[in-house]
């Protein structure tokens, strides 16, 4: 047998390390070992079953519910019929798996009283299902703020709402998570709306590309004033293709994922690092069965 020197040694031992299976539980990660689900955003027509199948094939340990083949309004689906919910349980369960959250798409900004109460009572319903599902998050949007100096008077509504609908929720031990979304994306005015809301109940989604696109704040900034509060994360890459961003694989585009990450897991971060690829809203980018396969093995790299 060939000896090997130092060199040689930490050469080949780095190697062996990083063809290690991303999912194995006998892997040399000590410690916190990442998780990793991905939004059903990015298989829209798929049916439960084939989501609960592909996620436990591919080296998932949970599911964002956002659509079920192409019914967004979750508590509407057929598999959540109160005669199929213990099997619907149960058939997630089998495959080791957990729901990380349900994706509402409720809004807070709202001050009309009509869509007001539409949307708080969408938020409800979707709580109430989480509770069913033994789930706990379940995601509200932010959405429009108004310029000049209406911009409080716009975050402080959201404030409003985000502790109304925490306060709850609070009876099914769920947490509404605020997603960093719209026009919502300023680390300062996210930190405002989290320690205004502080103890009611409620946390935030760190959606990476949704802040780094539009604010260009250094992800180590951002955690510095947003870790207490983030308790999901929102992963997808992009990069300017004609002067255009569109959404690409992760790991080929231009968003400091590496950096962002990098510090969630530095911090022993135990919430899931979730795959938003928005396949519903953007039908031309790649097939759920190449984005949704390739997430697991280009993340690992992060780590």
């Amino acid at each position: 047998m060939k000896n090997i020197n130092r060199k040689e040694f930490i050469k080949y031992s780095s190697i062996a390390l990083a063809s290690l299976s991303f999912t194995d539980k006998t892997s040399l990660f000590t410690g916190n070992i990442p998780k990793l689900s991905f939004s059903t955003l990015g298989c829209p027509k798929w049916d439960l079953p084939q989501i609960i199948n592909f996620a436990s094939v591919h080296g998932y340990q949970g599911i964002e519910i956002r659509v079920i083949a192409g019914e967004l309004d979750l508590p509407k689906s057929p598999w959540f019929n109160a005669s199929r919910m213990a099997d619907t349980k149960r058939m997630i369960s089998d495959k080791k798996l957990i729901i990380t959250d349900l994706g509402s798409s409720a809004q807070l900004h709202h001050t009309n009283k009509t869509e007001l109460d539409k949307n708080i009572n969408e938020a409800k319903r979707f709580i109430d299902l989480a509770s069913q599902l033994e789930c706990t998050y379940v995601r509200v949007f932010p959405e429009k703020l108004l310029n000049g100096d209406l911009r409080k008077k716009s975050l402080d509504t959201i404030i409003q709402n985000l502790k109304l609908l925490g306060d709850f929720a609070k009876k099914s031990n769920v947490k509404v998570l605020l997603e960093s979304h719209g026009d919502l994306v300023e680390m300062d005015e996210l930190q405002y709306v989290m320690q205004q809301t502080e103890n009611n109940n409620v946390g935030m989604i760190w959606d990476i590309h949704n802040m780094w696109a539009i604010t260009k704040q250094p992800p180590t900034a951002v955690f510095k004033k947003l870790s207490p509060y983030i308790k999901h994360v929102h992963v997808k890459d992009a990069k300017m293709i004609d002067g255009k961003e569109q959404y690409v694989l992760t790991g080929k585009g231009d968003v400091p994922l590496k950096e962002a990450l990098n510090l969630l897991y530095q911090s022993n971060y135990e919430g899931f690092y979730s795959l938003e690829w928005e396949k519903m809203w953007h039908p031309e980018i790649e097939e759920p069965e190449i984005a949704l396969a390739q997430y697991p093995s280009a993340v690992k790299k992060y780590f």
